[in-house]
């Protein structure tokens, strides 16, 4: 099992930034990768980041070079560096992580996810 618990959100001005951190515990040496979602009310859950074990990165294009994703493997640790934060980036922000397994031809993923943190942007 692998347990996630983000911190770090809060009330930032248009501009502004903020970092959010994802702790991992657990069974983290067996995921493939991990990253950052988020959900806006009435919206479905979206990718804003990922990052692999061997640290390739991935961003959506409403964050690309806003944002930055990286990872510190000695703390555990995820971060989510988000800067020029839009009013559109309001949302609850979610860490996740997730494997593969399974035989090949029959590979399975599983996720794992933290609770969620709020991010308002608001001036």
């Amino acid at each position: 099992q692998v347990q996630l618990v983000e911190s770090g959100g809060g009330l930032v001005q248009p501009g502004g930034s903020l970092r959010l951190s994802c702790a991992a515990s657990g069974s983290i040496f067996r995921l493939n990768a991990m990253g950052w979602y988020r959900q806006a009310p009435g919206n479905q859950r979206e990718l804003v980041a990922t990052i692999t074990s061997r640290g390739s990165t991935n961003y959506a294009d409403s964050v690309k070079g806003r944002f930055t994703i990286s990872r510190d493997n000695a703390k555990n640790t995820l971060y989510l560096q988000m800067n020029n934060r839009k009013p559109e980036d309001t949302a609850v922000y979610y860490c996740n992580g997730y494997r593969y397994y399974g035989p090949v031809g029959r590979v399975e993923r599983k996720d794992y996810w933290g609770q969620g943190t709020q991010v308002t942007v608001s001036s």
